[in-house]
């Protein structure tokens, strides 16, 4: 772990190891922390919160600048380390490495670009101000499958502006974590401003730390509600960025090739293993065949394998667990009537056996009621439905629990004004690939979550507004 940017072992002294889900093969081990660690995590923040919070937010950006610099030079050592111990190709792992240099030099740009207001008072012998306050020390909780974007999409706003952070990666995807925020240390980044624990029982200890005061989380539903419950205890902010189902809809008269070839990136990128992906797709009848043709010659491209064959389009699956959830998905489809387009089953024989290979899956006819419709999957499987009209794809879109991105593509501008009016999402494409910008406020509505991530608007949520009174003036 890092705690006062030194690596420490676990207070138990207990250790876990970490595997290739490719190979199976063990990559390191790492300490199992626990309640004790988070304690000395969270005093260790808040140590240095009280000199980092001082700091000029301009020198607080030129530090931040500098370790991203530092850090961003050593992508092509950390994306086989996260190839490794998460699965996926080492060009999904050097963009999101790369990504995490980037988002703490985005962020590092507003640090002294955030402004208060004055107000006039009805007492012409005073006015007010209303300032932005760091909060304190932080808590960041992030899943396995963008270990390094989602750690990075909590960091930054909140060092940015003058928090410190103690950071949980999930407890499979700690290593290229651990290297990235080296990484800003030897750059510069003061000691105890972001601290890393491990292990599965730092969770629900930094959910309950008196010391930390607000919650990031990414996860899964039924997580974020425990989470959510268990920080109004403490009365602390909470950020969730949940589960998601994301409706693509595609009319008639779409660019079919450009729509083919989002569809499959926002599908099947990171074996589809991401909260903000394509999961259910709505084509209109005069679309389908031309589309279908063209999503499963793409589909046919994504040769599974292990992630650091140069060959490989499309990594395993993260967990055994993981790729058995998305075959008994598929299976209740084809089990209620579904018909399966491409893929379908477990590549076999040689490496593929020894890893959670699994095939890019597209279905059609999938039934009202069937687990792909009404649950997340979190895998490369595609459920496809033909629809007559707009009317019919918004009704299907918005028939989900879920409320986190959406996409529609058409050539007609009343159509893309409808779609961005009524579908319930947080985040809406129009003829546009998938892809979650800094500029832009990212985060969820219904089931998937509250707060933002990106944006002017989660460097905010990483403050507290103060009002104040000046008198006798």
């Amino acid at each position: 772990m890092i705690i006062e940017n030194e690596r420490t072992k676990a207070a138990s002294g207990k250790t876990y190891e970490v595997r290739n889900p490719a190979t199976g093969e063990v990559v390191d081990e790492v300490p199992a922390g626990g309640a004790p660690d988070v304690d000395k995590a969270a005093r260790a923040a808040a140590k240095a919160f009280g000199s980092w919070s001082k700091l000029a937010p301009a020198k607080r950006a030129e530090i931040l600048h500098k370790a991203a610099r530092h850090m961003l030079g050593k992508v092509e050592e950390i994306a086989p380390i996260l190839t490794r111990e998460q699965g996926k190709t080492l060009l999904e792992s050097r963009l999101e490495a790369q990504r995490f240099g980037e988002n703490i030099a985005w962020f590092a740009d507003l640090a002294d670009k955030i402004h208060g207001e004055h107000v006039s008072l009805p007492d012409t012998t005073t006015y007010g101000l209303v300032v932005r306050r760091p909060i304190g020390v932080t808590g960041a909780i992030v899943p396995w499958n963008f270990p390094l974007t989602l750690a990075a999409n909590k960091v930054a706003p909140s060092i940015a502006a003058g928090n410190t952070v103690v950071l949980k990666p999930a407890s499979t995807t700690p290593l290229a974590t651990l290297a990235c925020i080296e990484a800003l240390i030897e750059g510069g980044l003061p000691e105890g401003v972001v601290n890393v624990v491990l292990g599965a029982a730092t969770g629900e200890a930094i959910v309950d730390h008196p010391l930390i005061r607000k919650i990031a989380l990414t996860g899964s539903t039924p997580t974020g509600k425990k989470v959510m419950a268990r920080a109004a205890e403490g009365l602390k902010k909470i950020t969730l960025e949940l589960g998601g189902s994301d409706p693509c809809i595609v009319l008639d008269d779409a660019d079919l090739e450009a729509a083919a070839r989002a569809i499959s990136v926002g599908r099947f990128f990171n074996c589809g293993q991401a909260c903000l992906a394509v999961k259910r797709l709505y084509v209109q009848e005069g679309a389908y065949d031309a589309l279908m043709e063209k999503l499963i010659a793409r589909a046919s491209k994504l040769k599974p394998g292990n992630g650091l064959d140069k060959d490989s389009r499309m990594g395993p699956m993260h967990t055994e667990t993981q790729r058995a959830e998305v075959e008994a998905q598929v299976k209740d489809a084809v089990d209620r009537g579904a018909k399966i387009l491409f893929g379908g089953s477990r590549p076999k024989g040689g490496d593929y056996d020894k890893g959670w290979f699994i095939e890019p899956t597209i279905l059609e006819n999938v039934p009202d009621g069937a687990r792909m419709w009404t649950e997340e999957v979190f895998g490369p499987a595609l459920p496809v439905r033909k629809i007559k009209d707009l009317d019919e794809g918004l009704r299907l879109a918005n028939d989900s629990p879920f409320g986190l991105g959406s996409s529609i593509w058409t050539a007609s501008m009343p159509a893309a004004r409808r779609a961005v009016d009524e579908l319930e999402a947080g985040y809406t494409w129009v003829n546009a690939l998938q892809i979650a910008h800094d500029e832009l406020p990212f985060g969820g509505t219904k089931q998937s979550g509250f707060g933002k991530e990106h944006g002017v608007e989660a460097f905010y949520q990483y403050t507290e507004q103060k009002s104040i009174v000046y008198g006798g003036v």
